[in-house]
């Protein structure tokens, strides 16, 4: 299918364009306070106000548009009020771009031995330094806003994985009560906004229920959550697709925390728009590389003496100016630079690839696009 006409999102904070259609999958805009993001986009990950391995700078030449930063986090640690008495987590860690912020409920679920769950929040004990910390859908979206972000999320409960259907529908509905609290609470200003987040892990008939009562409440996006939480690929796919057809069509869908680029690409197809994932980072302080050809472990001892660049097509800095035996030798020197320049790399991978996908969305050929990056990493390492 052609490119179409852009579509306007009637959102009160953020506009989304959907700038062409090809299939279920959507080339888009989303203006913020910050500037535009082109979708579908991937968000690199700075926790702790900091892309790992990364300046700002860095990140605007791979192509970064929009960086994901943790609230639960950065409440912590340096506390959200040094944040804003500071002009704000833009300011802060100079990102000029837009900003979104995870609300906490990974850490809900992932810290589940230093915290209590009730109706009214969640208690931490703070795995710094012990201390107490209430976080409720209401705090949670008063922290988002004194950092002055562009996206904020409404506090769930990221569902464990395995639950029963019992447990899951239970963790469901609290996780809409608490959206219900985190909406009334929201007071959104003209580029920013606050998405509501789907959950119901791998039960078809939870996650219908819960995107029909969050789609209620006219959130200014929606995020698929609760997923790569070990489920594994195939439920995850079959998910995805189900969950995103029942979105609303006029605003945008963020699959939380999916980052390996085969399922990305199959999300991109069932008309997912925004992604974020540890994964190029943390692979790129591993020693592991993302090419066209799959995942490249440049610790292998037969880079040693390979002077081609980790991928013939790639234009950023490691490419264009180091060998494989060079970075090679960094990571068994244990050189910092080798974590910089395959960090590097792999986050330009991702924009690269994403930036793919729009193309073919716009020019009407996401089928043979997705088939052709499948094909080719399914070749894997050894075909390099």
């Amino acid at each position: 299918m052609s490119a179409a006409a852009p579509t306007p999102g009637l959102v009160a904070g953020l506009c989304f364009d959907i700038e062409a259609r090809d299939g279920a999958a959507r080339a888009g805009r989303i203006t913020t306070a910050h500037g535009v993001v082109h979708t579908p986009a991937f968000m690199p990950v700075g926790t702790a106000a900091t892309v790992k391995a990364m300046t700002s700078e860095a990140l605007v030449r791979t192509g970064t548009e929009m960086v994901l930063a943790n609230a639960y986090h950065l409440m912590l640690r340096p506390s959200v009020e040094r944040i804003a008495a500071l002009g704000g987590l833009h300011r802060f860690m100079n990102w000029r771009g837009p900003l979104l912020t995870d609300s906490g409920g990974f850490q809900v679920m992932s810290l589940a031995p230093l915290r209590q769950l009730s109706e009214h929040g969640v208690t931490f004990r703070s795995h710094i330094d012990g201390a107490t910390y209430e976080l409720t859908p209401e705090r949670s979206v008063e922290i988002q806003v004194e950092l002055g972000v562009d996206v904020a999320m409404v506090l769930d409960e990221c569902t464990p994985f395995p639950a029963s259907e019992e447990q899951a529908a239970e963790s469901m509905k609290l996780s809409l009560r608490w959206a219900e609290r985190a909406r009334a609470a929201w007071c959104g200003e003209q580029g920013r906004g606050l998405f509501g987040i789907v959950q119901g892990s791998v039960y078809r008939d939870l996650r219908s229920a819960c995107a029909a009562a969050l789609g209620a409440l006219e959130f200014d996006g929606y995020a698929i959550g609760g997923l790569a939480v070990g489920e594994g690929p195939i439920a995850m796919r079959a998910i995805v697709a189900h969950t995103a057809a029942l979105l609303p069509a006029g605003r945008p869908r963020y699959l939380m925390g999916v980052g390996r680029p085969e399922d990305i690409i199959a999300a991109v197809r069932e008309g997912v728009d925004l992604f974020d994932c540890v994964l190029p980072t943390r692979s790129g302080r591993t020693g592991q590389a993302f090419t066209g050809c799959g995942t490249l472990n440049i610790r292998n001892a037969r880079h040693a003496t390979d002077l081609r660049p980790l991928d013939e097509s790639c234009t950023c800095p490691a490419c264009a100016g180091y060998s494989r035996a060079y970075l090679h030798h960094l990571f068994q020197a244990k050189e910092m630079l080798g974590a910089m320049l395959l960090t590097w790399h792999n986050i330009h991978y991702y924009q690269d690839l994403l930036r793919g996908l729009r193309e073919a969305i716009a020019e009407g050929r996401t089928n043979a696009c997705v088939e052709a990056m499948e094909a080719a990493l399914a070749a894997g390492d050894q075909a390099q």
